[in-house]
């Protein structure tokens, strides 16, 4: 009996060690995890600022800001105007 309980005991302590030390790579991973999520969100913040999409407009699709001649304004009409537009003819 006292030979079995030991050995139980033996085997306890060896499991404890091994989840133990799955643990702490666990706990590792999870830093690591966190690390590269900031630097993901600040490479994110990087990518998404308002000055670099500003220059890849400008270099690559060639797009500029209009002169304010060519600035044109349309009102969005309300239900109240719509209805009282005249109907186009079909």
């Amino acid at each position: 009996m006292v030979v079995i309980c030991a050995l139980g005991a033996v085997n306890s302590n060896h499991r404890a060690r091994r989840l133990f030390t799955e643990l702490e790579a666990e706990q590792k991973r999870m830093r690591d995890l966190d690390v590269e999520w900031g630097q993901l969100q600040l490479e994110q913040s990087t990518w998404s600022g308002h000055a670099r999409i500003e220059k890849v407009a400008r270099e690559k699709l060639g797009m500029y800001t209009p002169l304010p001649g060519q600035i044109m304004l349309v009102e969005r009409a309300t239900d109240g105007l719509a209805a009282n537009t005249p109907a186009m003819a079909e």
